[in-house]
């Protein structure tokens, strides 16, 4: 009770401020006497439980066991009743407004205070409590390749500036149909940092690179509150499988399968849905780009197909050999005004030609030309790869240009058609030996530059661009530094743009995809 009694005080003042304590002193004061009162109660029961033995000792030795029972009986039930509740002698209503209140970098320990908090702090109930008082927390999450082809997903909460390990994706069965086998093998379901480069260089013959990194090529999407990593390779076979991660449960979970395997494919997040189209799969020639497109409903689980690209470039190619030479793909997605805008390439290896993109509009049901100066300008990443990040309702991309000296960040002007720069001087150090270079995020309403700094450790930027202040996490204390890794200390400059939010050590890392989530 004491151990109790001390927990609700610390929490109570490390959660409320100092002029709201004030103007809840009389129902706090009434919550502490309470819990006086019954811990005065317990201690009283304990004495009397220990004086009537004492003066029992010369009576009847059965009736001394019978009254001990007795009172033993009632004092345990008083326990049962207290051990009921989340802090005993507080409504769990008002326990619940406690940790709704509490950092969520810290619930990782405090589940193993009680079986009832570990529930609490994984119950729909508190979090859908925390976005109610404004509490909810929007943190980055990242996925890295490291030594020996092995995915590692790290969280960043970025007003701690601690990082938290997540559970790896989880082991499942899996059936070899490229043999015909029907004996199961336990294997990741897991994707991998592997260019695109890689795929079509295996269309050419080259497909050690499929059988020696299983399930590369899996994409990464946020919505509805979860994390989906759909589809990616397995021996060239291309998956339909899809998880899901939950931060509420900190668990994976296996969601409803796409219509079709897919690696490499292009998502993207629209009306509260997920969007899939394009990539690469296996037909009886072997490996071919897809077309189609579906999406996902989180809330009913049913996925639903959509019209595929018309890839209309593509089928006005002026010979038969040019149109079997160069192979139609989709490089890049984003959903930008209420409509979903995928950039396009021709390629044959090693070479790739930009033929702007085509958008997808709901309402309609149909695709149309994406505007030719929004397509044309689209910088490119490795591999042809298109990389964007929306922020505040703006389109971002990042241009490496030729040099490291010249990288730029751009923004879309929907109004003008074109890409104009509104960032230079982007501190990234390296891509030569890089497979992802560099990531983009949204996180705060600010955007980020995920990549590495000069002593190859992982490092997150922040850049402000418009000297905003637009924040919604309100400021809480720190936990405890044994509560998660500490991050290096962010440093900003006055009057500079790009700030370190958070960085830890990635010598032999390789970043692979990263997504922001608000819970």
């Amino acid at each position: 009770m004491v151990l109790h009694l001390n927990l609700g005080l610390c929490f109570y003042k490390k959660t409320y401020p100092l002029e709201k304590r004030r103007t809840n002193s009389k129902l706090f004061g009434a919550v502490v006497l309470e819990m006086k009162n019954d811990y005065a109660v317990l201690m009283g029961n304990i004495l009397s439980l220990n004086s009537s033995t004492s003066k029992s000792e010369w009576s009847d030795p059965r009736d001394t066991l019978q009254g001990e029972a007795c009172k033993r009986q009632r004092l345990s039930s008083s326990f049962s009743e207290d051990n009921s509740r989340l802090i005993p002698a507080l409504p769990d209503e008002i326990s619940l407004q406690i940790l709704a209140r509490v950092p969520r970098i810290t619930y990782l320990n405090l589940k193993f205070v009680s079986r009832a908090w570990k529930e609490a702090l994984v119950s729909s109930e508190l979090f859908a409590l925390r976005k109610e008082l404004g509490t909810a927390e929007e943190w980055l999450y990242m996925l890295t390749k490291v030594s020996d082809d092995k995915l590692l997903w790290r969280a960043l909460d970025p007003l701690s500036g601690r990082w938290q390990r997540l559970p790896p994706m989880p082991n499942v069965a899996f059936e070899d149909e490229t043999k015909g086998l029907t004996a199961l093998k336990m294997l990741r379901r897991v994707g991998s940092g592997i260019r695109i480069a890689d795929v079509i260089m295996s269309w050419l013959g080259r497909r050690d690179a499929l059988d020696r990194m299983p399930f590369c090529g899996c994409s990464i999407e946020a919505v509805d509150g979860c994390i989906y990593a759909l589809g990616g390779f397995f021996k060239a076979s291309a998956l339909k499988s899809v998880w899901r991660y939950d931060p509420v449960k900190n668990s994976w979970s296996e969601a409803s399968p796409m219509s079709v395997g897919r690696a490499y494919c292009k998502t993207g997040i629209l009306n509260g849905k997920l969007y899939v189209v394009g990539g690469v799969t296996r037909g009886p020639g072997g490996l071919s780009p897809l077309q189609s497109a579906e999406v996902y409903d989180p809330h009913t689980g049913v996925w639903s197909e959509l019209p595929s690209m018309p890839f209309a470039k593509a089928q006005v190619l002026p010979t038969a050999f040019l149109a079997d030479l160069l192979k139609p793909i989709a490089t890049g997605m984003t959903s930008y005004k209420g409509k979903l805008f995928v950039p396009q390439s021709l390629y044959c290896w090693p070479f790739f030609v930009d033929v702007g993109g085509e958008a997808y509009d709901p309402d309609m049901n149909s695709w149309f030309e994406m505007p030719s100066g929004m397509g044309e300008g689209w910088p490119a990443r490795q591999a042809g790869t298109k990389l964007s990040v929306t922020v505040n309702g703006d389109l971002y991309a990042l241009d490496p240009s030729n040099s490291l000296d010249s990288v730029k960040i751009k923004l879309y002007d929907h109004e003008d058609d074109a890409w104009k720069i509104v960032a230079g001087d982007v501190p990234i150090h390296d891509f030569t030996d890089s497979e992802s270079p560099y990531l983009l995020a949204s996180l705060l309403g600010k955007l980020l530059v995920i990549t590495k700094d000069a002593n190859h450790n992982i490092t997150v930027l922040q850049a402000d661009l418009q000297n905003d202040t637009s924040s919604s996490q309100s400021l809480l204390p720190p936990p405890d530094d044994s509560l998660g890794e500490q991050a290096a200390p962010s440093e900003e400059s006055e009057g500079e743009l790009w700030r370190v939010l958070a960085t830890r050590s990635g010598r032999s890392t390789e970043l692979v995809s990263c997504q922001s989530l608000k819970v």
